[in-house]
């Protein structure tokens, strides 16, 4: 008997072998996600005189940061580009979202059945099908061409799953408190700043994690709706890799640097990661 007091669990006498099996084939399943991070960093720290596809696979001789040095001058304009594009269009995204999220799942209102999905439906609208009226639109606007109308679209584009993550979590939090704030004399905008923002970190970190990632690796708005100056790093990227004669150690180094904000970020903040993101799944 254990020491809560609880009946022991009873396993199968195939247990053992059952549990060795499933380590093993994760343990498969991880090596083989890993190869190509392998292949990546490899090649990246490799002299340019030993890059091959033939010796791909095998480990550097000496670790050389030359090929770093090389393509940095290359990268950095579109690397500067993408922090500015994607920190404020996943920051304000996120807020936007917290609010709808917020009024409706605590701030009900007549419609609030159908405009939560109506929001949803521009998750399912695929990019392409919207692009040409969009550029036409933000050139109406003056804002084709810089950072402002990227991230106009960035923002816009991030409600519905923003909305959705937000919508899930404050689900979760109990009527009462936010009953409280009303009765302490708090209006909808003093509860959402005050009392459901300061506990939703987690939502809000999968929100911006979501929309970072999302905004930071996207191509295909960065080249449509920019101008040379304001290429977004995935732009410079393709540069670097989509010539006619492949450098590949240039190719990986560029995609490590290029990877490494979306990594910071979610080691900075993924431990609220999970938190958030099965937040509401067993409401209900």
């Amino acid at each position: 008997m254990t020491t809560s007091g609880a009946p022991p669990r009873i396993r199968s006498r195939w247990w053992p072998y059952v549990a060795t099996v499933r380590y093993i084939v994760l343990f498969a399943l991880v090596c083989l996600f890993l190869i190509p991070v392998y292949v990546l960093v490899v090649t990246a720290m490799k002299d340019p005189a030993q890059v091959s596809p033939s010796q791909m696979w095998q480990l550097p001789d000496s670790l050389s940061l030359d090929t770093f040095a090389d393509v940095w001058p290359v990268l950095e304009p579109g690397f500067r580009n993408s922090v500015l594009m994607a920190v404020p269009a996943s920051i304000i995204s996120s807020l936007l979202g917290a609010a709808n999220g917020f009024v409706l799942a605590k701030w009900r209102f007549p419609g609030a059945d159908v405009v939560f999905p109506l929001i949803l439906f521009g998750m399912f609208i695929p990019y392409q099908a919207i692009l040409i009226p969009m550029r036409e639109l933000l050139t109406d606007w003056n804002l084709v061409g810089g950072l402002s109308g990227l991230i106009l679209v960035h923002i816009i584009y991030g409600l519905p799953i923003t909305t959705l993550i937000f919508r899930s979590y404050f689900v979760t939090i109990s009527d009462e408190l936010i009953d409280s704030a009303q009765v302490d004399g708090a209006g909808m905008i003093r509860t959402l700043a005050f009392v459901a923002l300061p506990i939703a970190l987690p939502a809000f970190a999968v929100s911006v994690i979501w929309q970072f990632t999302s905004a930071w690796n996207d191509f295909l708005f960065g080249l449509v709706l920019t101008s040379t100056n304001s290429w977004p790093v995935t732009v410079a990227l393709n540069n670097i890799a989509g010539g006619q004669v492949v450098p590949f150690h240039e190719a990986m180094a560029s995609a490590l640097l290029a990877s490494i904000p979306t990594l910071l970020v979610y080691i900075l903040m993924g431990r609220f990661f999970m938190r958030g993101l099965m937040a509401g799944a067993l409401k209900g």
